[in-house]
């Protein structure tokens, strides 16, 4: 068993049915907006996304999320569930380091 399991984007996996992925919670709050993803993927900087990425958790709706993942860390694993094709230099990545 890889402990809760929790979608940390936005927008739903295409292709994927909610039964077949087996998510226990769907943290969209926790994901980076949209311009910031846009921006990043337009050739932003990996360092200035996540500097960017941190201040947008500080948000109430995303900082709420981000302590909810924290006490499901605090009591066992977590797995963040992605759909990025590169997590370690992604927002999941981002939040991985904040939770651990």
């Amino acid at each position: 068993m890889d402990g809760v399991r929790v979608l940390v984007d936005r927008l739903w996996p295409r292709g994927l049915s909610k039964e077949a992925a087996e998510v226990d919670e769907w943290a969209k709050a926790a994901a980076p907006s949209t311009e910031l993803r846009k921006w990043f993927h337009g050739g932003g900087s990996a360092e200035e996304f996540r500097e960017r990425y941190e201040v947008e958790l500080e948000a109430a709706e995303a900082a709420a999320c981000l302590e909810r993942l924290r006490e499901l860390a605090a009591a066992g694993p977590v797995t963040l569930l992605t759909a990025v094709k590169d997590p370690p230099a992604s927002h999941a990545g981002v939040l991985a380091a904040l939770l651990s």
